[in-house]
């Protein structure tokens, strides 16, 4: 009986000790809330409402009444940036540089918001000094990323291999894959000034980084192609293969070349013929269809593009079905043909495009680096009708 009246005692206790700590607290917000600017709680509630404009007008109000407030002035820099407004982004993270009254932590901040101006507005080179000047900091990390972000924009490949072999991480598959690229950029710019011995060791630096890049392969065959060694082309494009079958049809041409000059278009067609076999491609299907018409003939070409559309059925196969019935069918059926495939084709034109795993970006030209959002080797070389019928 005596437990439960302490008990009864205590409760009314607890009530008012945790009433006045609430008054308390209500106070303090109180206090805390008429000290900040009206208009910067407009701002705020501007800027919650996803109204931009009106809440860079009631900061710009608020900046007028206390200019100290340094948080103000990153979050109307950054709005500005968001905007386009890059001038003004920029002239408000630099006046804030240049106060004397900034602590280290906030001169820091100031400085990596003033360098994402100038990469919004386009200022390469200034951005990067303002990341080169922020290496060695805390925000290092993020500096590398925005230098290799330059680079690659640059096409300053040997720098954009220095950076990212810098970066933390830099050992995983993902970096592997691009600096990888960034060798073959490389190897690319010697191949096309017949720098040979630099675009060999740019390439073995490819295939080091990553031993299934495909890129790699296809240029160490144009090396070697460029040398007048066909059949060391042969062995490195026939290695896409092994390394990611889907390429494939990107290798096609070059293949069949080599084999016309060696003489042996038979063999190389028998190669691509298994190879259609076994990945089926409408590029790989497209190529061998052009070779077909030009050693067998049109009815042949017809045959093979039948028999594939029975196996996988397209428009973009269909399309070349007609293609072929036109070349083989009488003069009297020729215009009805024509009617039908230039129905056909129209259709086709929207599912010709490759499309980026990453962001979805349709081109109707295969990219190495998505041009939208920047992503290596996320354009796999299949139609987006293949992917439509991929299960």
């Amino acid at each position: 009986m005596e437990f439960e009246l302490w008990w009864l005692l205590a409760f009314p206790l607890f009530f008012v000790l945790g009433w006045l700590a609430a008054r308390i607290d209500i106070k303090h917000l109180v206090k805390e809330s008429r000290a900040l600017p009206r208009t910067y709680l407009t701002g705020l509630n501007f800027l919650l409402n996803e109204q931009p404009d009106k809440a860079i007008d009631a900061f710009i109000e608020a900046v007028k009444i206390d200019n100290q407030t340094v948080e103000l002035h990153f979050a109307l820099g950054s709005l500005f940036r968001r905007r386009g407004e890059t001038d003004r982004a920029i002239r408000m993270h630099q006046n804030l540089i240049d106060r004397d009254d900034l602590s280290d932590d906030q001169r820091l901040q100031a400085t990596s918001e003033l360098g994402l101006d100038y990469l919004k507005a386009g200022l390469l080179d200034r951005a990067e000094a303002v990341f080169t000047q922020l290496r060695g900091s805390r925000l290092d990390e993020f500096a590398l990323k925005n230098l290799l972000d330059i680079y690659q924009q640059e096409k300053d490949w040997r720098k954009a291999i220095e950076i990212a072999e810098a970066l933390p991480g830099h050992e995983s598959a993902l970096w592997e894959k691009e600096v990888a690229n960034f060798h073959c950029e490389l190897a690319s710019d010697h191949l096309a000034n017949s720098r040979f011995s630099d675009a060999l060791t740019a390439l073995r630096r490819a295939l080091e980084m990553n031993r299934k890049s495909v890129r790699a392969s296809m240029l160490l065959g144009d090396l070697h192609a460029a040398q007048g060694d066909d059949q060391e082309a042969l062995e490195a494009w026939k290695k896409v293969e092994s390394q990611n079958p889907v390429y494939l049809a990107l290798v096609a041409e070059r293949l069949m070349d080599a084999y016309r000059r060696l003489g042996s278009l038979e063999q190389g067609m028998q190669l691509l013929r298994s190879y259609l076999e076994k990945y089926p491609s409408l590029d790989l299907l497209d190529a061998l269809f052009q070779w077909e018409l030009q050693k067998e003939g049109a009815s042949a070409a017809y045959h093979l593009v039948r028999d594939e559309l029975q196996r996988n059925p397209t428009l973009l196969g269909l399309d070349k079905l007609l293609e072929a019935a036109l070349l083989t069918a009488p003069a009297e059926q020729r215009m009805d043909i024509e009617l039908v495939k230039g129905l056909v084709h129209g259709h086709t034109r929207r599912v010709a495009r490759y499309r980026c795993d990453a962001c979805g970006f349709k081109a109707r030209q295969f990219y190495w680096r998505c041009p939208a959002c920047g992503g290596w080797e996320t354009y796999p070389p299949r139609r987006t009708e293949e992917f439509d019928l991929t299960p």
